[in-house]
């Protein structure tokens, strides 16, 4: 099977609707008979409009190729989208990255300057914390 013939089946669906768009007298019955077979759509075609077939071979690979230019096209541009989102998702999470730092740094500043007051809110977190379990645990 040529490059053409490959490529014009690989996407044969969507091409079936350009074949019959070109050659508007083809029915959908008679492409689903000659599915997966070139040679025996070659052969249709040229019976059923009385092109040669050499250019009935012509017309199909230009359809073929229109096709897979379409769908590279769509193919680059999924693939660009693909790569702004992953670049913009790597500088959102470098930007959290960043701020989490940040606020570390600052929560490390506050503890050395003052341990005390910072122990003391540890501590009455903790017990305000135990308190409401308690209480939810006593409820039920």
């Amino acid at each position: 099977m040529s490059a053409a013939e490959q490529r014009l089946f690989g996407h044969w669906d969507s091409l079936k609707g350009k074949i019959k768009e070109h050659w508007g007298q083809i029915t959908d019955d008679e492409l689903a008979e000659v599915e997966g077979q070139y040679d025996q759509l070659v052969g249709l075609i040229q019976q059923k409009t009385g092109e040669a077939r050499k250019q009935v071979k012509r017309i199909i690979e230009e359809l073929s190729e229109e096709y897979s230019g379409a769908f590279a096209q769509a193919k680059r541009a999924a693939r660009e989208y693909a790569e702004h989102t992953n670049e913009a998702v790597h500088e959102a999470a470098n930007r959290v990255r960043e701020r989490a730092h940040d606020r570390y740094e600052q929560a490390n500043e506050v503890v050395r300057r003052r341990p005390a007051e910072t122990v003391a809110v540890a501590f009455g977190t903790g017990v305000l914390v135990g308190l409401v379990i308690g209480l939810i645990a006593r409820s039920k």
